[in-house]
């Protein structure tokens, strides 16, 4: 068919944004060779001349700069003039008990370290053995010795760790010493590193490879996955060029957590809105189009759609800049920018592939012309959800189905488990365990208490009686206080010279960065004042700080930082929303729905990793971070699914629309939806805790969408409320009836 012949597609009665984009799509189709070569020479600049993204060093610290738990622990230094908490921690250990010779010398290398009589590079050491009497809480006597050393602060995790491995592997050679390894916080961030490092190249091959080959099987075309790969492959090089130019420009540090996650987002997005571009380009071609006039109809019908749909993600992640967390503050940014990366590879690139392909974009399959066949019988889903009454029993199922996982969200906890997310053949994860079976899990990260008050050290019988007391309290392992170790005695560890403060090591029985530590902490700080009156010791200044502490207050800061968030996301969104469909009924059930289905998501990763795998809770930051993305996500569907919806009402009844409209944007969604379930939901082969929490929440909470929410849910509401979704304008309405006119 002709250029000519298509010209009603954009006729003066389609209005002038119409017209505008056809003109839009005009352009990119004319300079298709010239956008694409400049796209290739974009990507290759970026990846030779812009520095690499960057993640934070010292995220330990970066999360918590401004947490009250380092306020305790500076105070606390400032006082002994010796640090009492240690991020790394050498582990011996033999079941059938370690020698006496053994324990003692390790008690005599920690004094040597401190005294500075050690050729080391570390600062410090306190060596704690399971010893009979001196530790009577742990599980074990006389099998484990549990050295927490210092290294320089000024180090990174990675340099610290290979500081005190070092040590270890030097002085510790013989068979009897039983050296298990190295564990504690710092140590096992830097394994995560390792792991990381070690598997995101493998999940990234293996994730391209299965969304091209979803994008194959959708359109049975060797060309279009092609197609795809190119986009992705330039959407991908200028994004990480651009983050870290971006990441240097505005001194936002990225966690290396989460770089992973930026690029399975860019993934899963480029494919999603090639999909769209493929399906339009299809349509057209059967219509029988040619070439080049087929790219720009398409361009221009899609484009429009693509753009308020990657505007709207851009702004929803884009929410987490309201935060105050610096975790979340630094990622908004970097998710913002990958999303409108991605949109603008799209909607330029895309197009000029399309227009350079044609009807070759999905070979090897011929695509027949079509242009007087009939409209084939809808489906019985469609039928069902197109009917007032079938559509009320589908939405009473859905709300309720949905409800009801939703709700056992209200279950969730919160943790950090840098060493618990580790995989149990690292170093880091077996000392933690050996420690954790000859003491108490809460050994590798014990919690500090400061008390300060002029005299108090001369009171050794009340600081004693606080000190059994602590022991008592419930979630409580073991005491270590003053007195109790010679190395630490030696340079004053628990006791100032002054005698104006005292400190006790707190071992908790519990894994120390999880859920029930920080319930633990928790009673314990509420517990605290009571429990120093009650040993005499009166109103006395109390800090506390260490791991668990730390963890409590990331994730306070969190939980406060989450209703901010929530409510820009969701403003963020409906605006979005009500701008593009240019309504207010339609957007509220639309973000709704959205919102429904992340509750589901939320309650069915409770019911998965809490109760079925039985983890003592998530970690702190995945649920915020999936609730944004799949916020944002749920509307990018939204858009598309809807708007095909609301022009199809424009010219026929509302159930006519639904019939006519529904089929192919489910068609595409379904393609778009399970390509981005599966770029997020491989994540969780990189076997890192954070990372199979985010591969499910992300992967069940698309498949969620796609399958419940925009397939059954919103038609069927769609169909309930009717033309009145687009009160206050009734654009519906209004324009059906100047067609009667007509």
């Amino acid at each position: 068919m002709s250029g000519s012949a298509t010209q009603p597609e954009v006729e003066p009665r389609r209005g002038l944004m119409a017209k505008i984009w056809y003109g839009y799509a005009r352009v990119t189709v004319a300079l298709r060779w010239v956008i694409v070569v400049g796209w290739v020479a974009a990507a290759i600049a970026a990846t030779l001349l812009l520095p690499p993204m960057q993640g934070s060093a010292n995220d330990i610290e970066a999360l918590g700069a401004n947490d009250d738990s380092f306020a305790a622990e500076q105070r606390s230094l400032e006082l002994f003039g010796f640090p009492l908490l240690s991020r790394a921690a050498i582990v011996q250990r033999n079941p059938e008990g370690l020698p006496p010779l053994v324990q003692a010398e390790a008690v005599m290398r920690g004094i040597a370290v401190n005294q500075g009589k050690h050729e080391t590079e570390l600062l410090g050491a306190i060596p704690v053995p399971n010893a009979e009497g001196a530790f009577p809480e742990a599980e074990e006597t006389n099998t484990t010795v549990v050295t927490f050393v210092f290294a320089d602060p000024g180090l990174n995790f990675f340099e610290q760790t290979e500081v005190v491995e070092k040590f270890a592997a030097e002085q510790l050679t013989d068979a009897s010493d039983s050296y298990v390894g190295v564990t504690g916080s710092i140590p096992a961030r830097a394994a995560q590193g390792k792991v990381l490092n070690s598997y995101v190249h493998i999940v990234e091959v293996v994730t391209v490879l299965a969304v091209l080959t979803i994008v194959a099987l959708t359109f049975g075309s060797l060309m279009a996955p092609a197609l795809t790969l190119i986009s992705v492959g330039a959407a991908v090089f200028v994004t990480l060029g651009v983050s870290g130019w971006a990441s240097t420009f505005m001194d936002v540090s990225i966690p290396a957590d989460l770089r992973p996650l930026i690029v399975a987002l860019l993934l899963g997005i480029v494919t999603d809105y090639c999909i769209f571009y493929l399906s339009g380009l299809r349509a057209r071609l059967r219509e029988g189009h040619e070439r080049l006039e087929a790219a720009r109809l398409a361009t221009a019908s899609v484009t429009p759609i693509v753009t308020v749909a990657g505007v709207t993600v851009a702004a929803g992640t884009a929410s987490l800049l309201v935060a105050e967390s610096p975790l979340f503050s630094g990622f908004g940014p970097a998710l913002a920018l990958t999303v409108l990366t991605g949109l603008v590879v799209a909607v330029t690139l895309v197009p000029a592939l399309l227009a350079i392909l044609g009807p070759a974009a999905f070979w090897p399959r011929a695509i027949a012309t079509e242009p007087t066949k009939g409209r084939e019988r809808a489906s019985l889903i469609t039928r069902a959800v197109a009917n007032r009454a079938s559509a009320f029993v589908l939405v009473v199922l859905c709300v309720a189905g949905l409800g009801a996982a939703a709700y056992q969200a209200r279950h969730l906890d919160l943790g950090l488990g840098f060493v618990q997310s580790l995989p149990e053949t690292t170093s880091a994860q077996r000392a933690a365990e050996a420690a954790g079976k000859g003491f108490a899990p809460g050994i590798i990260s014990p919690t500090e208490i400061v008390l300060e008050e002029r005299g108090i050290g001369e009171r050794t019988d009340e600081v004693a009686q606080l000190g059994e007391a602590l022991k008592n309290h419930p979630g409580v392992a073991g005491v270590i206080g003053p007195g109790d170790l010679r190395a630490a005695n030696d340079v004053g560890a628990f006791t100032t010279e002054s005698g104006d403060a005292v400190r006790f090591l707190v071992v908790l029985d519990s894994t120390p960065l999880e859920a029930t530590a920080i319930d633990t902490l928790g009673s314990i700080e509420a517990a605290l004042p009571q429990l120093a009156s009650e040993a005499g010791l009166g109103e006395v200044t109390t800090y506390i700080g260490g791991d668990t502490a730390l963890a409590s207050g990331i994730i306070a800061d969190t939980a406060n930082d989450l209703l901010r968030i929530a409510l820009v996301a969701l403003a963020v969104n409906l605006i979005l929303l009500v701008v593009f469909l240019r309504a207010l009924i339609a957007p509220l059930y639309l973000l709704a729905s959205s919102v429904l289905a992340l509750g589901a998501t939320l309650g069915l990763s409770v019911l998965f990793f809490q109760d079925f795998l039985g983890h003592d809770d998530l970690t702190f930051y995945v649920p915020f971070a999936v609730s944004v993305l799949l916020l944002s996500l749920g509307s990018d569907y939204n858009i598309f699914a809807v708007g095909h919806v609301w022009q199809e009402a424009r010219r026929r009844p509302m159930r006519e629309a639904l019939l006519v409209a529904t089929p192919e944007s489910t068609r595409a969604i379904t393609s778009a939806g399970l390509a981005l379930a599966a770029s997020f939901g491989l994540l969780a082969l990189v076997p890192l805790g954070p990372f199979r929490e985010l591969g499910f929440l992300l992967g069940v909470g698309i498949l969620i969408d796609v399958f419940v929410v925009r397939a059954l849910l919103v038609p069927s509401l769609i169909t309930l409320v009717g033309p009145v979704s687009s009160w206050p304008s009734g654009i519906l309405r209004r324009e059906r009836r100047a067609r009667v006119l007509e």
